[in-house]
């Protein structure tokens, strides 16, 4: 019987159980987290000492929205004095640097057409400040976007994380605009998906998170010791962290820090958004992979599983889901031009590439449902929307498929998305309140 049955067993059979288990093997880690983050909670911290801060904006053409930040930023309950807000009006061709400085901003114009991105844009910025402004004793420096918008209570949460010696941190990522559209829902739901069921777990789990783009400090130590913000791929947020964990550096999370982002509502302006991302995780994988995978092995104890960590996070594990419906697709279109005449192989690929896409599909879906359930007082909709998004979520995340392919073979040059969505964050403060003491 066992003959028979391996007799009916073709490379194929063989190759997609390898993808599988592979991607399972991978990734179930992944289920813990989620098992960590619903049975325990953070630690709450306490700051016995409020710190000298610098906050440092990048902007291109960001009129429309900078001025609100910045008024974020000034209406902290924080010590206004203990904040300075810098601006790098990078290749703007409008009046973004007179609005900044109307709303308070130190403004740097830079105007450099061949270094092009927001890594070489925060670079000319440290510079800049630890040049001129090095009397003022800045103990960390946080990073935004010129769409943010904070939490009244974001510097005075973050600097509890600082306080308590975090040399870096991440704070959770909500958005403005969740219910314009579900593109917009799409990508809220991913964010908190990160803030909840990845960084969360991470920080109780005392291993290393991932800064993701916005809403992060970083220790005036680390900006000294590497001369400036020295990481320039299209993803230098993922670039910092991979070698922020590989030089043994833990970064944390703050839950109770809230900032609010703008998300695309054009599948245009979303495709060139994650068409970039993608290709920058592929930029940074092909630098730091083999030296994370070689830190699982080498690093001090306490940061191997970081390593392990970051490696999955920015191995592409999307590659496995293309290569594997790829690869089956060429064996159905060989038997469909003559050249293979194989019925069980076709078969197989034809299952195999409807169990791929299913599985996907349905492991978004569960995601996107568990994580707007326990959101839910975050999610700033109608009840009716947050469960229409949560069955488009899945179609969103399975247009990552063609995005992740062609980034494989396409150039990648930096485009503008406008921003325009102005809110009061004093709306969202009665939620916020019920999530912190949910």
């Amino acid at each position: 019987m066992l003959d028979q049955f391996f007799s009916h067993i073709s490379f194929v059979d063989i190759f997609n159980f390898c993808v599988f288990l592979a991607f399972t093997i991978c990734y179930t880690y992944q289920l813990y987290y989620v098992f960590v983050v619903l049975t325990r909670k953070p630690k709450q911290l306490v700051a016995k000492k409020n710190h000298k801060f610098a906050a440092v904006i990048s902007a291109r053409n960001e009129s429309a929205v900078i001025g609100q930040l910045i008024h974020s930023i000034k209406v902290q309950n924080y010590p206004s004095e203990l904040i300075d807000v810098f601006v790098i009006a990078d290749n703007c061709t409008d009046n973004t640097a007179e609005v900044a400085r109307e709303a308070g901003a130190i403004v740097f114009p830079r105007f450099n057409t061949e270094q092009v991105g927001k890594g070489y844009a925060l670079d000319y910025g440290f510079n800049v400040i630890r040049s001129q402004y090095a009397d003022r004793g800045y103990e960390a420096y946080f990073v935004f976007d010129a769409d943010n918008v904070l939490d009244v209570n974001y510097f005075r949460e973050m600097n509890k994380t600082f306080d308590n010696g975090a040399v870096a941190s991440t704070s959770y990522r909500n958005s403005k605009n969740y219910d314009s559209n579900w593109i917009s829902a799409g990508y809220a739901v991913w964010f908190l998906r990160e803030a909840k069921f990845l960084n969360q777990a991470r920080l109780t789990l005392n291993t290393s998170c991932a800064v993701s783009g916005t809403g992060f400090f970083v220790s005036a130590k680390i900006i000294e010791r590497n001369g400036g913000w020295k990481w320039h791929l299209l993803t230098e947020d993922i670039e910092f962290s991979a070698n922020s964990i590989l030089e043994g550096e833990r970064i944390s999370y703050t839950p109770t820090a809230v900032l609010y982002d703008e998300q695309p509502v054009t599948f245009r302006d979303s495709w060139n958004q994650r068409f970039r991302w993608a290709k920058g995780f592929y930029q940074v994988f092909w630098h730091y992979g083999a030296r994370l995978a070689k830190g699982i092995a080498t690093n001090p104890k306490g940061s191997r599983f970081a390593c392990y960590d970051m490696l999955m996070t920015i191995a592409p594990g999307m590659l496995l889901t293309i290569i594997s419906v790829t690869f089956n697709a060429i064996i159905i279109a060989l038997a469909a031009a003559g050249l293979m005449s194989t019925g069980v192989m076709v078969a197989s690929s034809v299952s195999s590439i409807c169990f791929c896409l299913m599985n996907y599909m349905v492991f978004m879906f569960m995601f996107g449902v568990l994580t707007t359930f326990v959101e839910w007082d975050s999610i700033h909709s109608t009840t009716g929307k947050k469960i229409r998004y949560m069955f488009t979520f899945p179609f969103f995340m399975l247009t990552y498929v063609p995005i992740a392919l062609v980034a494989l073979v396409k150039k990648c040059n930096w485009k503008p998305i406008k921003h325009s969505i102005n809110v009061d964050v004093q709306e969202f403060a009665e939620s916020e309140s019920r999530r912190e003491r949910a």
